[in-house]
This record gives structure tokens, sequence and C-alpha cells, in this order.
């Protein structure tokens, strides 16, 4: 399979004749390449055959070095991943960097590789890109390394989730690859200490930080707040926040506000959290959409429907406009506690801003509101579901076969 797929991908590198075909069926002009990276994002959202997939991509002929065309790469990397199709991302990646020499010796890319190895957990394959590189392009064991390379490294392995592996690449490859950390470095490995558990091993990587003198910033301790937070020890997180405010003169911005918020919230102490967004407003700071979404989360979380509903009209009155977050959550829960008539008023003013929640949301609304009589506005909403997501039709079709007729 592997010399059938190479096969195919070098000849669609070679010719263009299936390219319109393919991302623009009706035109007959040329694509510039900001068109094709659009068509191929479009294409990919409902493309689930990972050979069309590759093809997708390659026929884009994408460039990694550009925003839009990483957000597509990632896009295909995760289909790929999901439907369990690794050897295809080996195939699409290795084949792409052999295609183009000049990524061959790409920093950019070679990181963004890495990274993408280590989204689809494939982390064998993300540590040989890292040392073929460096083998490559840094030669001799007296040149520099890429401090780059060694943070997409240590990053695809938190997206792996493998936190043992990123202490030993932090304590051993620095030295192996004569490669001086950063402080993208450190806040790496800050985040896979509190992700995985281990907040108060953090400390020793600000000692490490003061020894080398690379500060910290906001990000640094918003991980460890985010951390101590989660593994509950309260002493550390005002430990953490004195340490801020005089050792490093950091003072607590919306951002690392918001993690606290966030952070109590998801411990069921959206009480606390909403007395830090008073706080907040009573120093002179502007709470933003995140702020918000957070604190109405917390309290749908804790069936507190009223103060979550009393927050988003909070939001509204200073003039913060909720994003479809906030909808989604709010009709969510409304529908968990049966208050179908308010899900529905907030569920259209959604969908009229253009944010259509996901079928989970919208099949128990619907079957709602027919339990409660308004089988009417039921039939509407799945009418509309059907007009706008064609591709789901049938699947709408058997929930108003099952309503009231």
């Amino acid at each position: 399979m592997a010399s059938l797929l190479r096969h195919r991908i070098q000849s669609l590198v070679r010719s263009n004749r299936h390219f319109y075909s393919i991302l623009s069926p009706n035109s007959t002009t040329p694509l510039s390449s900001k068109e094709k990276t659009k068509a191929a994002f479009s294409l990919l959202k409902f493309e689930n055959n990972p050979e069309k997939i590759v093809e997708i991509c390659q026929e884009a002929t994408l460039i990694p070095e550009t925003h839009l065309d990483r957000i597509v790469f990632s896009m295909a990397i995760s289909k790929l991943s999901k439907s369990n199709n690794f050897s295809y991302i080996k195939q699409f990646i290795d084949e792409f960097r052999s295609s183009r020499p000049d990524l061959r010796s790409s920093e950019r890319f070679a990181a963004h590789a890495i990274i993408l190895y280590g989204q689809a957990g494939m982390i064998d394959d993300a540590l040989r890109v890292f040392t073929e590189y460096h083998a490559d392009i840094v030669g001799n064991s007296s040149s520099t390394g890429s401090v780059k390379a060694l943070n997409a490294l240590i990053f695809a392995f938190i997206l792996a989730k493998d936190f043992k592996e990123v202490n030993r690449i932090y304590l051993e490859f620095p030295k192996l690859y004569n490669i001086e950390p950063n402080l993208q470095t450190y806040n790496n490995v800050a985040k896979a200490f509190c992700e995985s558990g281990s907040s108060s091993s953090c400390y020793s990587v600000l000692a490490e930080m003061d020894r080398k003198g690379v500060k910290p910033n906001a990000t640094t301790f918003q991980y460890l707040l985010s951390g101590f937070y989660m593994e509950e020890k309260e002493e550390d997180v005002g430990k953490v926040l004195e340490m801020m405010k005089e050792k490093y003169r950091i003072g607590q911005s919306v951002a690392t506000c918001n993690i606290r918020i966030k952070s109590l919230c998801k411990l069921k102490r959206s009480t606390e959290a909403k007395a830090l967004l008073d706080g907040m407003i009573s120093r002179g700071m502007k709470p933003n959409i995140n702020t918000f979404s957070h604190l109405i989360f917390g309290f749908c979380l804790e069936g507190n429907l009223e103060e979550a509903q009393r927050l988003f009209r909070s939001m509204l009155n200073s003039g913060c406009k909720p994003d479809a977050q906030c909808y989604f959550t709010l009709v969510h829960y409304l529908c968990e506690g049966e208050d179908f008539e308010t899900a529905l008023l907030l569920c259209q003013e959604s969908v009229e801003k253009g944010w259509v929640p996901n079928y989970g949301t919208m099949e128990p609304l619907v079957n709602g509101l027919a339990r409660v009589g308004k089988v009417q506005e039921a039939k509407e909403l799945v009418g509309k579901m059907k007009e706008r997501f064609t591709w789901n039709v049938s699947r709408w079709d058997e929930v108003e076969a099952g309503l009231p007729q």
C-alpha cells in the first residue's frame, strides 16, 4: 500500500491534470494559492476517505509556511489519526518532505512536521524528524542545534501526553544537541508538569530559569496556577500569586484572572470565581468574553441556571458580545434543566447569528419542545436543520418521524 500511495502522491506533485476536477470542478481558470487552500479546507470538512484526504492536500500544493495552510495540514492529520490511518500520515508527511527539497532544510517545516506527528500520537516519528533534521542541517556536535525544533518536540510529546519523555528531553537534549533553551522551552516544560499533576516540579524550572537569566512571563505563571488549582493546592496558588507580584513584578492581567476563574469553575466553585469577577471590575479591569464564558459554564455545571442567565444578561449590558460557545452552553444545559422554551429563544438567536448548535444539543431540544406541546416549533427547527445540513437529512428525518403528528 505504501509504494502505491507513494506513486500516487509523486504523480500528483508532477501533474496538475486532475487538480481542478477535485478542488474546483466547475472552474476553467487556475486558482490562486489561497483559493486552493480554501477549497481544500472546505472539502476536508466532509471527507473521510484517507486516500482522498491525502490527494486533496497534495493537489492544493500547501505551503507549511503560511498559517492557513498549516490549519489545513492539521485538519488532515486529525482526520487520518481519528480513523487510525497512521501509515497514510507517515507517508503523507515524509513524501511531502522528500518531494520538496527546500523544506528538508526548513526549520519551520521540521518543527511543524514534528508537531503533526505529535498530534497523531506518532511520537517515534516526531523524534525521528527531529534527529534527521539535526543530522542533515546541524551536522557535527560542535554546531548549535535548533531551539525551535526542540520546543516543537517537547510540545509534540505534550500532545501525545507522554510527560515522562518530556522530562527526559528537557534534561538531556539541550546538552546532546548543543541547544540553549529559551522562554518557550521552559514554558512548555512547565505546561507538561502541570498537565501531568506534577505542578510542584515547576519550582525547579523557575530556579533553572533564574540561573540562566530567563525571566518567566505571564504564561509561565498561568500554567502554574492552572496546575495547582487542578491539584487543589491552595497554598501553592497563593505562593505563585505572591511570587508574581513581589519577585517578578508581573501583575494579574485579564488573561491570568480568566485562568483562575476557569479553574475554579471546573472545580465547581463558581461562587468563588464570581467573586474574582467582581474584584476585577472593582479594580477597573474589563472582563472579556472568556471571563463570562467560563462563569456561565461553571454555574451551568453546578445546575444554577438562573445565575448563568444573569451573567449572560450582565455580559450583554456591559457591551461584551457573547460568542457561539456561550449560546451552545446555555442551550445544552437549559435542555438538561428542561427549560425548553428559554433554550429555544437562545437557539433562535444563535442561529440568526449563524451559530448552529450540534446535533447532540439540537436533538434533545427538538424532542423536549415536542414533549411540552411545542410541536410546531420543534418541526420548524428540524426543517432549518435539514435545510442547513443537507448531508445529515436522513438523521433528522428519523427525528421528525418520531414527533407527534
